[in-house]
């Protein structure tokens, strides 16, 4: 057994369970594993009356403890968003199945062959906030790219999650799949995700997905290994040949959109020789939308009305109606603004200049960057992946949203026909 001194032994039951789940889901047909797909799509809207009033109950105990509107949103699951995550998950199963692709090979001078090909990771292990849709997200995809997961969803989805996790291990077991392919510890608490943390051995990798202070958590106190996820200070730049129309459009998306969420914007910067042109109109179109705007002193003699930006404004990830503008000298002062405050999630330059955008994307350091485009677009779903995982901003083996080949790694296959090393 695997060395952990801190794991209680019903959830080391459910640890040993995921693991013996991911060895049938390693040799598993992509049919099977698209038909499972196909029983989650059909099982979220056959069931909208048993997750939906579960997560009344969890909206009703947010409202109970005033958490933030933001928040509360993100925990929010309605028809609409049920049909949305049900149509995931089948564009998920109509995706290509990476396990077993050969990414590259080789015959050797000996006659060896080589290749290198995908296999899934094995078990893994999710942390992440007050997102339900989270739940099937990740669960959708380590079913297609073989693997097991292990869920802590976090008290404030506790009911939705409990509903949608029967759901999933039942859809599993109706094509003949283990239904322990899918666990969760959320009944454990806080100490279900300490334990996960420290569960090496069981789960092969760890992803948090959520607030600053989980995912530095996670990072800091985990001896399984984790692929970083992280909070979203996104920036847009308007550049001195930004077209008026393309900016207004841009930043009332980016920002009004969705604004709990990582990729909505939360710092606008403006060149300087454009404010007087750009920041009027754009301003307009937010303060129709109700968004407060925190400016610097430049950014305050163009629009009156806002609220005078502090140092903190720079480094903050709102996730409500609230932006902070600032006006640039230059593309440079742009960018060395998004290198100091930036948390390399996404960053987008609107202009006219081909030399200008060439220099964004080659010098900006994040893991989307973009030309004349909505920060709203770095998702999983928008990339074509179905789903994600969440979107990684550190550089090791993934980084940006992570779909199906984010979940695998790989193991190099040899085969020989007697030959021994002189």
């Amino acid at each position: 057994m695997p060395e952990s001194a801190v794991l209680t032994g019903s959830l080391v039951e459910k640890l040993d369970a995921a693991r013996a789940a991911s060895r049938v889901l390693a040799n598993t047909t992509a049919d099977r594993k698209n038909a499972a797909l196909h029983e989650i799509a059909d099982a979220l809207l056959r069931n909208a009356a048993r997750i939906l009033p579960a997560n009344e109950l969890d909206l009703a105990n947010a409202r109970e403890n005033n958490v933030p509107a933001s928040l509360q949103d993100r925990l929010r699951l309605d028809p609409q968003r049920l049909e949305s995550l049900s149509d995931a998950v089948l564009q998920i199963a109509s995706l290509r199945d990476p396990i077993g692709e050969t990414l590259r090979g080789s015959t050797l001078p000996n006659g060896l062959n080589i290749t290198q090909v995908r296999v899934p990771f094995g078990v893994v292990g999710a942390i992440y906030e007050a997102r339900p849709n989270v739940t099937v997200d990740i669960a959708a995809l380590a079913l297609k790219s073989g693997n097991a997961v292990v869920l802590r969803g976090g008290s404030a989805a506790e009911n939705t999650n409990r509903v949608l996790v029967q759901l999933l291990q039942a859809a599993l077991e109706t094509v003949g799949l283990p239904g322990g392919a899918v666990q969760t510890v959320d009944e454990f608490g806080r100490d279900g995700a300490r334990q996960l943390m420290q569960a090496r051995g069981y789960v092969d990798v760890l992803i948090p997905r959520g607030s600053a202070d989980l995912i530095n958590t996670v990072v800091r106190e985990s001896t399984v290994p984790v692929i970083e996820t992280g909070a979203g200070v996104v920036h847009v730049y308007l550049d001195e040949s930004a077209d008026e129309t393309l900016s207004v459009d841009i930043v009332h998306n980016a920002k009004v959109q969705r604004p709990s969420v990582c990729n909505a914007l939360e710092t606008l910067l403006v060149h300087r020789a454009a404010a007087d042109r750009l920041l009027p109109p754009v301003a307009a179109r937010l303060r129709e939308a109700g968004v407060r705007i925190h400016g610097d002193e430049a950014t305050q003699a163009i629009i009156t009305d806002a609220i005078p930006a502090t140092e903190t404004d720079w480094s903050t990830e709102y996730m409500s109606l609230d932006l902070a503008v600032k006006v640039v000298d230059d593309l440079d002062d742009a960018m060395d603004h998004i290198r100091r405050y930036s948390t390399h999630h996404t960053e987008s330059i609107i202009t006219n200049d081909l030399a200008r955008a060439e220099r964004f994307l080659a010098e900006v350091d994040s893991a989307v960057v973009m030309v004349n485009a909505s920060t709203r677009f770095t998702d999983g779903g928008e990339f074509g992946f179905g789903a994600e995982v969440g979107i990684s901003t550190q550089k090791l083996h993934a980084r940006g949203p992570m779909g199906l080949a984010e979940l695998t790694s790989t193991k190099w296959v040899v085969r020989g026909t007697g030959q021994v090393r002189g």
